[in-house]
């Protein structure tokens, strides 16, 4: 099956987004200095899952497209028990706020820096 660089482009960055959860978990680990999984790691694994489902569609491949949707229900599920234990907030002004947060991180990591 031939596929459009448009398709390959969308296969990529679902990739890319699966993977970032990986990145965010170490970044998170090394800082605190034990194992951490915050809660971007979910959000990044929705945001790949789906990415990578719609490729695996267009794709028509059955394996892929069943392992891709058996990971959505876990992480939704995962998100779902964030919210209700109150342990997650939507709003966009937190979203802001932790994001400002994880930049400060990132930039420490690359300045040697230990920032909590």
């Amino acid at each position: 099956m031939e596929i459009s660089l448009t398709w390959l482009m969308v296969g990529f960055m679902g990739q890319i987004f699966f993977s970032a959860r990986f990145i965010l978990q170490w970044i998170y680990s090394e800082i605190n200095k034990k194992s951490i999984i915050p809660i971007g790691f979910w959000f990044f694994s929705i945001l790949g899952g789906i990415t990578l489902l719609v490729y695996a569609i267009h794709r028509k491949d059955p394996v892929f497209i069943m392992g891709q949707s058996a990971g959505l229900l876990i992480y939704a599920r995962n998100i779902y028990f964030l919210r209700k234990n109150n342990k997650l907030n939507l709003s966009i002004k937190n979203f802001f706020i932790n994001f400002n947060k994880l930049m400060k991180l990132v930039t420490s990591l690359f300045k040697g820096k230990n920032i909590k």
